[in-house]
């Protein structure tokens, strides 16, 4: 009898690791590839004249249109269907636009594709992890969190290293390696879903959160204001240290090598912060290492300070994200039937801010004359407003 009670713990801890792995499966294909590899494509794309400069960059753009989309929808399609369902479909419709985009067609079949990528991209952040975190003990959700979005930080690595190396067997098998590590991450998922939805644990009285309402709209805000900070490394990096500091392209690309590298060990570090100190103590360090980071290239071009902060800034752009789903359910524990919706109201706030900034600060650039050191004070500011909330509202709870 003791064995088999043991046998059945040992197979329920394997069944709780392959749906992490499906969930870190999921990021990698959703967000890694389908949003940051193209960011090294983009320059192929109109060199290979399939589009002009001029229409490309909307390409972009239709995969953050997509992006909001599948967040917004994300939790009507898991009430229609079952969640394992959506995410399997999610991540076929993924690996379909990654071939449907080996063929420049046409503009539009090219935007159709990439705003399809956008949703999947949406749905499988917002359904993936509190999927598979339902069946995690909540003593190790921090940690589990953090495998299952650090293939965000697979990606970003490897939009830095693999895919400019697949590009020089050329553009349309660039996309079709792309489309087949989909296809094989989406065989490696497929069957670590939870075979059921968790059921919803007995609801804890009301009052003893009655300072959530506050603290999630509180957390709302500051994971957008995060998304701010975040804008200047993530799209002005590279080109600083290029043209800004006259180092050249190739002293650009080892700094956003060193970016991809931090965001393979963020979620994971940041996880595991989460489960030694609870998740709101360790988004407090979180915004104020960030703050630390961004606020070094607005005041130093020391190398070897602008390496470290490359490092940090990349940890936290997928690292970020365990912490603050981790502390939406924290929040929500007497009200886990809520805890999607939240999460998605939390996913499109960031991604609406995240876009908002980055062309607001791509027209701030232009127009000063390129004053790159501005951008860095802009997500500092931002950054602090994040830890400032936090603290008022921390404080206020006491």
């Amino acid at each position: 009898m003791r064995h088999a009670v043991i046998n059945r713990r040992e197979h329920g801890a394997f069944q709780v690791w392959r749906g992490v792995l499906a969930g870190a499966s999921a990021s990698l294909v959703g967000i890694g590839l389908a949003r940051f590899a193209y960011t090294p494509l983009l320059p192929a794309i109109i060199g290979a004249h399939w589009f002009p400069a001029s229409t490309a960059a909307y390409l972009g753009a239709a995969n953050l249109g997509g992006y909001l989309a599948g967040a917004l929808t994300a939790g009507w399609l898991a009430r229609h269907a079952r969640a394992a369902t959506v995410l399997r479909a999610m991540m076929v419709a993924a690996t379909l636009a990654f071939v449907a985009c080996a063929f420049p067609v046409s503009f539009l079949w090219f935007f159709v594709w990439r705003f399809l990528s956008g949703v999947a991209g949406g749905a499988l952040m917002v359904l993936a992890a509190p999927t598979v975190l339902a069946h995690v003990a909540p003593s190790r959700r921090g940690f589990a969190g953090g495998v299952i979005f650090s293939g965000i930080g697979l990606g970003i690595a490897a939009s830095g290293t693999i895919v400019p190396l697949l590009l020089r067997q050329g553009l349309t098998q660039t996309w079709i390696a792309l489309a087949l590590v989909s296809l094989l991450l989406t065989l490696v998922a497929w069957n670590g879903w939870p075979a059921q939805d968790a059921p919803l644990p007995a609801p804890v009285k009301a009052h003893a959160k009655a300072s959530a309402p506050l603290a999630l709209r509180a957390l709302f805000a500051e994971y957008a204001l995060n998304a701010v900070g975040l804008v200047p490394h993530m799209i002005f990096l590279v080109d600083f240290v290029a043209r800004g500091l006259g180092k050249g392209v190739d002293a650009g690309a080892e700094f956003w090598t060193l970016y991809g590298l931090g965001a393979i060990a963020g979620p994971l570090l940041a996880g595991h912060l989460a489960d030694r100190t609870g998740f709101g103590p360790a988004l407090r360090v979180a915004f104020l290492l960030q703050l630390i980071a961004v606020a070094i290239p607005a005041v130093t071009s020391n190398a070897g300070l602008l390496m470290v902060s490359s490092v940090v800034v990349g940890a936290f752009t997928p690292g970020i994200v365990p912490l603050v789903l981790g502390r939406v359910n924290e929040l929500l524990a007497h009200h886990p039937a809520a805890q999607k919706g939240a999460w998605s109201r939390a996913t499109t706030g960031f991604a609406v801010l995240q876009a908002l900034a980055a062309y607001g600060l791509s027209f701030l650039f232009s127009s000063s004359g390129g004053d790159y050191r501005m951008l860095f004070a802009i997500g500092v500011a931002a950054l602090m407003l994040a830890l400032a909330v936090d603290l008022s509202v921390a404080l206020r709870s006491k």
